[in-house]
C-alpha cells in the first residue's frame, strides 16, 4: 500500500477525489501527510476534517533552499511518505526531493501536455490558453513530475471538448471532472506496480501480468 504526501495549494479537489477513492476501495493507499504553500488552503482543512496531518511550509520560511528542502525531507521521512501526489500545487518542488522520489512523484495538470504547459501555466491561465489558441478539444494529464515545469512522462490522459460558448471559468468546471477521474486511476496503477519508465514514456502494464 503506498503512503502517499498531498501537496496542494488550493480548495484540495483533486485531495478529496483521491480520498473518496480511496475508501471505495478502489485505490490501494492511504494519505498521511497534506502539505501546502497556504494556510488557509481548502485542501488544509479537508485533511484536519479527516485526522490527515496537515502542515503548511514555504519556501519563503527559510533562509535558503536547503534548509526548506531538508524541513521537507524531514517531514517525509517522519510520516514515512513512499509517494508524492502534487493535487494543484503552486509551487517547484526541490530538485532533491525529485531526485530522491525519483519515479515516485506525480502531477494533475488540467491541459493536454505538451500542449499548455511550463511555468505560468496553471489553474485560468491555462483555459484562457486553450480559448485564445482556439482548440477544439482540452483536458487532463497526470505525469511524472521531473526537474522542469510539467516536462515527465504523461500517465494518463482524457479529453473534453471545447463548446463555443465556453469561459474559463465553464471549460475549468469539464477538464476538472476528468482530473477527479484519472488522478486516482494514475495513483492505483503506481499502488499495483504497473507503470515502467523508459525514457519519456511511461508504459502501462495490463493488470494481472507485472514482471
Amino acid at each position: 500500500m503506498l503512503s502517499i504526501c498531498v501537496f496542494a495549494s488550493g480548495r484540495g479537489s483533486n485531495l478529496q477525489a483521491l480520498l473518496d477513492a480511496i475508501d471505495a476501495d478502489r485505490v490501494d493507499a492511504r494519505v498521511v501527510l497534506v502539505i501546502s504553500n497556504k494556510s488557509a488552503a481548502g485542501a488544509m482543512e479537508t485533511a484536519t476534517a479527516r485526522g490527515i496531518p496537515a502542515v503548511h511550509t514555504s519556501d519563503t520560511h527559510f533562509a535558503s533552499e536547503s534548509l526548506y528542502t531538508d524541513h521537507l525531507l524531514k517531514l517525509l521521512q517522519e510520516h514515512h511518505c513512499d509517494f508524492i501526489v502534487l493535487a494543484g500545487y503552486l509551487k517547484k518542488i526541490p530538485a532533491e526531493i525529485i531526485q530522491r522520489f525519483s519515479q515516485r512523484i506525480i502531477n494533475i495538470h488540467p491541459a493536454l501536455l505538451p500542449s499548455f504547459g511550463g511555468k505560468g501555466l496553471y489553474g485560468h491561465h491555462v483555459h484562457e490558453a486553450v480559448l485564445a489558441y482556439g482548440c477544439k478539444i482540452s483536458g487532463a494529464t497526470v505525469h511524472m513530475v521531473d526537474l522542469e515545469y510539467d516536462t515527465g512522462a504523461p500517465i494518463l490522459q482524457k479529453c473534453v471538448p471545447v463548446l463555443e460558448e465556453d469561459t474559463p471559468g465553464t471549460l475549468a468546471e469539464r477538464v476538472l471532472k476528468v482530473e477527479h477521474e484519472i488522478l486516482p486511476l494514475a495513483v492505483q496503477l503506481f499502488a499495483e506496480q504497473r507503470v515502467t519508465i523508459e525514457g519519456h514514456r511511461a508504459i502501462i502494464t495490463a493488470k494481472g501480468n507485472r514482471p
